[in-house]
């Protein structure tokens, strides 16, 4: 991914190195809570852990707070690459994109959403509009088997692409279909918002290469595969237990390709309604 000659977003709040008490979770400990999570919460909660896609980029957690590396220079340079498409697909439709700001943390991170642990995985908070990144998640799911910078920056997209869906009223719309929804209902419609975040950032993917040409030969397929490592089947398969297709709340890995591939293909909007029919997320099946 050609990420140096992007644009740098001035909306990172790097919040590294700041003191913090409570649960360290980086490297191998991190892979150990994933084991743990997995097995007493399910699927759905490595889905939160393994959110995104490994990295070709070193991350080293700085000694002083907010102290400039590789790392930061990407996660600004993705992030400002997000803004510009975002700004300009959104002034398309009539409408005002307002970015939202990137927390990087490492081992713990207060939020309006609660306080999380670097096992969390990268996650977006709706109330305060932010994404929270620990930049050592990208160096841990490396060792899982997802590596590449366009990867990384996937797992980016895919949480703005959240941050897309907050502006535009669709997290509040599921939300409350949710409280009045069975189980399943939740679980599909849970399925349906990962889906489309994923589409999202294949949308912004699309434009960075139009206007930046910023893919590198393989990138794609790195991030297709990234996104078909973490379906909720492989993810279930992998731990020997059942497919169950009405438990799943990420997708299956066919679908988050899928989903990402059209993104990256049409690059508008309107081509990542996954909420058109319940069957074209196949959680219900």
């Amino acid at each position: 991914m050609r990420w140096r000659g992007l644009r740098r977003s001035s909306n990172v709040d790097d919040q590294r190195g700041a003191p913090r008490a409570g649960i360290r979770g980086g490297g191998v400990g991190l892979l150990v809570i994933a084991v743990a999570v997995y097995f007493v919460a399910g699927p759905e909660a490595v889905m939160q852990l393994l959110g995104g896609q490994g990295t070709s980029v070193a991350v080293d957690t700085p000694t002083t707070r907010g102290a400039p590396d590789e790392a930061s220079e990407f996660v600004e340079a993705v992030l400002g690459s997000t803004e510009d498409a975002w700004g300009e697909l959104f002034a398309g439709e009539g409408m005002q994109y307002v970015p939202p700001t990137l927390v990087l943390f490492d081992d713990q991170v207060d939020s309006a959403c609660g306080a999380n642990t670097s096992a969390t995985g990268p996650f977006y908070c709706p109330p305060d509009a932010r994404v929270y990144l620990d930049v050592g998640f990208f160096r841990d799911l490396a060792r899982l088997g997802g590596v590449g910078d366009f990867a990384q920056a996937y797992v980016i997209g895919h949480e703005v692409g959240h941050h897309v869906q907050n502006l535009l009223g669709t997290s509040d719309r599921v939300r409350q279909q949710q409280a009045r929804a069975d189980q399943r209902g939740v679980n599909r419609l849970s399925v349906q918002l990962e889906l489309q975040a994923d589409c999202y950032a294949g949308v912004w993917a699309h434009y960075a290469n139009r206007t930046g040409d910023v893919l590198e030969p393989g990138d794609i397929e790195e991030a297709l595969g990234a996104a078909a490592a973490i379906g909720d089947d492989r993810l279930q398969a992998g731990a020997g237990r059942r497919v169950a297709p009405e438990s799943f709340t990420h997708g299956s890995s066919a679908l988050r390709a899928q989903w990402l591939g059209r993104g990256i293909e049409a690059g508008t909007l309107q081509v990542c309604d996954t909420f058109a029919s319940p069957s074209a997320t196949g959680s219900n099946r």
